[in-house]
């Protein structure tokens, strides 16, 4: 699909994709740049790695696709760098988990000879790292392709059948649109797991030793790296803000379900509950 391409960031989902990549031969060569030195000499060693750098202008030089998997903050930076040293024709995605300023901010900053094509492959976890990235990670998950009206078209359907190839379901929407999904889906259940958390660590510290699966199940994302989602918060802000107002609204509902001991608002609730539960795909 691509003689070479290049990720920066090589941490959970940037090593993962390499591996995939490598392992479906959708790439002769790929390349790598990390900011940290440990990073990029884990790298050097790694059989999914064929060139590691220590600049992203030096890693990107002849790459048709370049991937940022980076925190959400730095992505548009790491664009602005490397946008003069891309080649013509060149095809620049990420991985973050906001859009909307991502999408028109990398825009502005390419020549018209490179595009940039937002993507987010809702395939990460609680763990970072290098060391749990595995290949078959993107196998079966959704991948959001977040075009602007202006993208052109072959350019959407190239970084369509990247995700596809790597045995990614796809979905298309606006940079706006995904922001608000992903606020709802993504974002306030991790805060949900977070404040949760946060509100039994100010009760007795034994409690913990009597929980259960449940606790453990419901509260997994709240071990996510706390730098990492802050940064998310900040960026999709307003919409998080949206998803919260409309939880507190059901959360109230709830409360007073519970003070008027209304039995059948409660059924209903846990039964609409359940009901969504089951129907997630896994």
């Amino acid at each position: 699909m691509f003689q070479q391409i290049t990720i920066l960031g090589p941490g959970l989902l940037g090593a993962s994709l390499a591996m995939a990549v490598k392992e479906r031969g959708l790439a002769a060569k790929v390349h790598s740049w990390s900011r940290r030195a440990e990073t990029r000499a884990k790298c050097i060693g790694a059989d999914w790695c064929d060139a590691v750098f220590d600049s992203p202008e030096k890693a990107v030089k002849g790459s048709e696709l370049v991937v940022i998997c980076t925190p959400v903050e730095t992505i548009v930076p790491l664009v602005e760098q490397i946008a003069g040293a891309l080649i013509p024709g060149a095809l620049v995605t990420d991985v973050g988990s906001t859009k909307s300023l991502i999408c028109r901010e990398a825009k502005g900053a390419l020549s018209a000879d490179a595009t940039f094509i937002g993507s987010h492959p809702m395939a990460g976890s609680e763990q970072t790292g290098m060391e749990y990235a595995r290949a078959n990670l993107f196998v079966g998950a959704t991948c959001l392709i977040t075009p602007l009206d202006e993208s052109p078209a072959p350019a959407i359907a190239q970084i369509s059948a990247f995700w596809e190839a790597l045995g990614m379901l796809l979905a298309t929407v606006s940079p706006e649109k995904h922001d608000e999904v992903v606020a709802h889906i993504s974002h306030l259940p991790h805060l949900l797991a977070s404040s949760l958390c946060s509100y039994l660590a100010s009760k007795d510290k034994t409690w913990r030793n009597f929980s259960g699966g449940g606790l453990r199940d419901s509260t997994r994302v709240a071990s996510g790296d706390p730098i990492l989602w802050q940064q998310i918060l900040r960026q999709n802000r307003e919409e998080v803000l949206r998803a919260i107002d409309g939880f507190e609204t059901e959360l109230h509902e709830l409360k007073s379900a519970l003070l008027n001991q209304d039995t059948h608002a409660i059924k209903a609730l846990l039964e609409r509950g359940k009901h969504y539960r089951d129907g997630l795909q896994h």
